[in-house]
């Protein structure tokens, strides 16, 4: 389990037993997440919201490929949830994207 992102929500991830790496750049996420695929380990991997729209190729690969390797993004702190990434670009091609902004905020 693992925690890479902003420094006051590493805090809360490392209570409660997560490997954390606050405020990485992007490299040293890529690095972390290409050892991971290397080593062909099993991992559930959190990232802030900002990591997740950068583009960092192993993470895009290993989100692509699905597995072993799990990640999630979470919002920052104080804000409330988003839907983001692939199936939140179809929902809002179906539906709209105000039907579900009008959802998230409830």
């Amino acid at each position: 389990m693992l925690f890479l992102g902003e420094d006051r929500l590493a805090d809360g991830f490392r209570l409660i037993g997560f490997e954390t790496y606050p405020n990485p750049d992007l490299e040293q996420v890529d690095r972390c997440i290409r050892e991971l695929i290397r080593l062909r380990e099993k991992a559930f991997i959190v990232v802030d919201d900002d990591l997740m729209k950068q583009d960092i190729p192993s993470l895009k690969r290993v989100r692509r490929e699905g597995g072993r390797i799990v990640v999630i993004a979470v919002p920052p702190l104080g804000e409330g949830p988003t839907l983001g990434g692939d199936v939140a670009r179809r929902l809002a091609a179906l539906f709209g994207q105000t039907v579900l902004d009008e959802q998230t905020r409830r």
